[in-house]
């Protein structure tokens, strides 16, 4: 009687809740947002709606700073207030239902406004991972967006009003290892096999082989054959073009065609050996993006105060500078193979990539060493993630929402020349921000009010494109909408811009997948958006 099949291990009750992000971001990302804390500045729909949608996937802990009571619009736009909250503190009861969304999460409230938590308290902000401030005014956002700035600290700005909604996005600097690109080539480096590789590939003789034999070689032992081949015939020069590979494919399909009950066909892995020829032939060495990366100040130029990010790039710099190219990523794609030659295959790689992480790692810490920064500033794990996706490294700088506030060199105009271009609700909705500054009251919040405010709102609005240096041409229609809204928040506006908004948080936290830069606007009415670079 044959023995049981071995049970698959148990699922934590922490990996059953967070199963499906941990398949996102991993462990590592998932350790990352619990050990993270968020401040909300304002409980509106749209701050309420992307505190929700990080107090799920499990958040450390955040903060709510507001000192409003709830009041009946509130309750009609944010499902988190309840008709028996009315007049109470809007920070507790909007901390009181987002806590019981996750009790792994902790929350805390402050029943003040933004302005005197800054006035009493000047580096509160300082201890947070994110800020996000929703429907806040100029006169805290700047002094707001000034000290984040200095503390490299990711802010996160929002507002939605009526059928309009936009996010602005201040990072400093931000660092990826993690980008997820959409489509990843194997990393075979058979055009620049390491020693150990090269004796193993060059021990098989395609043509020696019979047609059992042959079906069970991997493409990718099929594919440094032809590519040796087309070597000889081209004075040692690589397949770099478009014709080139096409001989390579060729060579490949018209020596092993196999015709069977009339039909010519190929074997499996003589097919995956030339589908290879377009992903894995021709790669740069080194691509562009990570060599500005590997060339850049913060690369060159250590201090103490370096993150472990611009360690591990000067330990990563030497190691290309040595070896010409960047780690091998360690992994092999599936391949119609015999077990024992894709596993002698897949050891290779394997222990290439766990030398070269090695010393990328034992370089990292004597830079790290020689810095003044502690022993345990990079582990082990850390570089070997590092070099996994060397390839994928990117680097974003954002700017200063105060100095684009403050500027009035704004480059607008181009994108203005196309009346539909969502650009125009940026200028609105600045216009919008300033018209609360000055008045301390939305426009059109009274229904007596509407047609002055439209005048007010429009002459506010051809002063901002003056500034800037653009032409007035707005139509009138959007200037009246804009203040049909009255400030009215659609919570249906608000779930939407607000998923967005925590998608880009959680990018910052886990430092994986590219974030916006810097500014997203949405547009319900007709379900359009788009970003822009201020």
């Amino acid at each position: 009687m044959s023995s049981p099949a071995p049970k698959s291990p148990e699922q934590s009750e922490k990996s059953k809740k967070y199963d499906r992000q941990l398949r996102l971001w991993g462990d590592h990302g998932q350790k990352l947002l619990e050990n993270a804390k968020v401040c909300l500045i304002n409980v509106t729909a749209l701050g309420t709606e992307i505190l929700k949608s990080l107090v799920l996937p499990g958040i450390g802990a955040f903060t709510v700073v507001d000192g409003e009571k709830v009041s009946e619009e509130d309750i009609g736009s944010n499902f988190f207030l309840e008709n028996d909250m009315l007049g109470m503190s809007r920070a507790q009861a909007a901390t009181r239902s987002l806590l019981e969304l996750n009790q792994d999460v902790h929350g805390d409230y402050i029943d003040e406004s933004a302005e005197n938590v800054m006035a009493h308290t000047q580096d509160f902000f300082n201890n947070f991972s994110v800020v996000i401030a929703t429907a806040l005014p100029e006169k805290i956002l700047l002094p707001l967006s000034k000290q984040l700035w200095e503390a490299n600290i990711p802010l996160i700005v929002g507002r939605s009003v009526g059928f309009l909604a936009y996010l602005r996005l201040q990072i400093r600097e931000h660092t990826v290892i993690e980008v997820h690109p959409d489509n990843e080539n194997p990393d075979l480096r058979l055009e620049y096999p390491w020693p150990a590789l090269k004796e193993h590939l060059d021990t098989i003789d395609i043509s020696k082989l019979d047609r059992k034999e042959r079906s069970h070689v991997p493409a990718l032992c099929i594919l440094y054959y032809y590519l040796e081949k087309f070597k000889s015939l081209h004075n040692g020069e690589l397949p770099t073009t478009r014709a080139h590979k096409k001989e390579v494919r060729d060579m490949i399909q018209n020596n092993y065609l196999v015709i069977e009950e009339g039909q010519t066909n190929l074997e499996e892995n003589f097919e995956e050996a030339m589908h290879y020829v377009n992903t894995c032939i021709g790669q740069p060495r080194i691509p562009s993006q990570v060599q500005l990366i590997l060339d850049d100040e913060k690369c060159t130029n250590l201090t103490q105060e370096s993150s472990s990010f611009w360690v591990m790039c000067a330990a990563l710099r030497e190691l290309v500078q040595s070896e010409g190219s960047l780690p091998i990523r360690g992994s092999l794609p599936d391949m119609a193979a015999d077990t024992n030659s894709y596993v002698t295959l897949q050891q290779l790689y394997q222990k290439q990539a766990q030398i070269q992480a090695e010393s990328v790692f034992r370089r990292a810490t004597e830079i790290a060493r020689n810095l003044g920064q502690s022993q345990d500033a990079i582990t082990e794990q850390e570089v070997k993630l590092f070099c996994k996706h060397a390839s994928e490294l990117y680097v974003v700088r954002g700017s200063c929402i105060a100095d684009e506030y403050q500027s009035s060199s704004v480059d607008i105009s181009s994108y203005l020349e196309d009346p539909d271009n969502l650009i125009i609700y940026y200028v609105i909705l600045r216009g919008l921000e300033r018209f609360i500054s000055e008045f301390n009251t939305y426009p059109g919040q009274f229904d007596d009010q509407v047609e002055p405010d439209v005048l007010k709102l429009k002459s506010i609005i051809g002063k901002l494109l003056a500034e800037w240096g653009c032409t007035p041409i707005l139509r009138d229609e959007r200037i009246h909408e804009i203040c049909r809204y009255g400030g009215a928040e659609l919570h249906s506006v608000s779930a939407m811009i607000a998923g967005c908004a925590a998608h880009e948080i959680i990018k910052l936290i886990t430092h994986q997948y590219k974030p916006l830069n810097n500014t997203y606007i949405y547009d319900s009415i007709t379900c359009n958006s788009a970003t822009f670079v201020l």
